[in-house]
C-alpha cells in the first residue's frame, strides 16, 4: 500500500486545501506564541518552521501519517 492510498494521507490532503488560502499573518494573529512553539534547537542547529503553513491539526496529521508507516 502506497501512503498515498492511507486516510491519513488523505486527510493531510484535505487539510492542505482547507490552509492554503491563509495568509501566514492570520495564522500569527490567531497564534501569537506561534514563533516561540514552532521553533526548536538541536545543538547547534535551529529550526524555525513557524512561517510556513504549518498548525498544531498538521502536525496532528503527519503523526498520525508516520505511525500508519511505522516512522
Amino acid at each position: 500500500m502506497t501512503p498515498t492510498s492511507l486516510p491519513e494521507w488523505q486527510s493531510l490532503v484535505q487539510h492542505n486545501a482547507a490552509l492554503r488560502d491563509t495568509h501566514l499573518r492570520e495564522l500569527f494573529k490567531r497564534d501569537p506564541g506561534r514563533a516561540e512553539r514552532y521553533a526548536l534547537r538541536a545543538g547547534e542547529v535551529f529550526l524555525d518552521y513557524s512561517k510556513h503553513r504549518v498548525t498544531d491539526e498538521t502536525l496532528g496529521l503527519l503523526f498520525a501519517l508516520a505511525r500508519k508507516r511505522g516512522v
